[in-house]
């Protein structure tokens, strides 16, 4: 594979941090309009420049880390110099949908829809992918990228912007979690960072213990839950104080607004 990847900001530059060591990714362009801040990535394997057709030319797989109302524009100038039949085009774009940038590159290109998080740029992204005349070969050259970092799940289109929701705006809404129980530590006695640290591995081990045993949350809150105890006694003042519905709640007041 040879690799462009198109605008590197916060994740255009979090997948170069993550394919750049991938043995089985020969070569990588990467672009940017101001290219020193991404300067520092520059090798013999890495080349830096902020010329989008020169990025393009030679790669087998083009990442668009576009903003959604300059990806089309930008495709347009690039299709214009670049032919772009046979080249695999992945879009990291909310709203923008795989056959919107069909009508530009061509029907017959393998176009994929991807998005991954702020995570990525420690190797633990969630990313959600769908495609358009994609293939199980064509997956698998795809998920090199994205196993760079972190793990990834294939999705119909339809579900694309509740993706975004649930896997990139939620990591929002966890740490906005992670900030109220810090708070909260405070205010029981730890200072600041302790209670941040305290806070942190809780979380991280939570999820872990979903990821290994497979269990469903509710099982896991029965086995640290007691009669009498302080667990379901906070646990109940939460759900008192509405903490599921109001998380509810702004999941679907996040989907409502990417709607609009």
């Amino acid at each position: 594979m040879k690799l462009a990847i198109i605008g590197c900001g916060n994740l255009g530059t979090s997948i170069l941090k993550g394919v750049q060591s991938n043995s089985d990714i020969q070569h990588i362009w990467a672009t940017k309009r101001n290219t020193d801040s991404i300067r520092q990535f520059e090798s013999e394997k890495v080349s830096i420049t902020s010329n989008n057709v020169k990025a393009c030319e030679n790669a087998s797989h083009i990442v668009l880390g576009l903003k959604p109302y300059n990806i089309l524009p930008i495709l347009q100038e690039i299709s214009a110099q670049v032919d772009l039949s046979g080249k695999t085009i992945i879009s990291l774009a909310t709203g923008v949908t795989t056959t919107t940038i069909a009508e530009v590159v061509g029907a017959k290109n393998i176009i994929y829809r991807a998005m991954p998080n702020i995570a990525a740029s420690v190797h633990e992204s969630v990313t959600c992918i769908c495609g358009l005349n994609n293939t199980p070969s064509t997956n698998r050259e795809v998920d090199l990228v994205f196993q760079s970092i972190g793990k990834q799940f294939y999705i119909d289109e339809a579900n694309m912007d509740a993706a975004t929701v649930l896997g990139a705006c939620g990591t929002a809404f966890v740490l906005r979690f992670v900030r109220a129980m810090t708070q909260a530590g405070i205010e029981i006695g730890f200072d600041a960072q302790t209670a941040g640290k305290i806070v942190e591995q809780t979380v991280l081990g939570a999820a872990q213990l979903m990821g290994q045993t497979g269990l469903h949350p509710e099982e896991l809150i029965d086995q640290v839950t007691t009669p009498k105890g302080c667990t379901i006694a906070g646990l109940n003042d939460m759900e008192h104080n509405g903490f599921s519905s109001a998380l509810i709640k702004g999941i679907n007041g996040s989907f409502k607004a990417l709607q609009d």
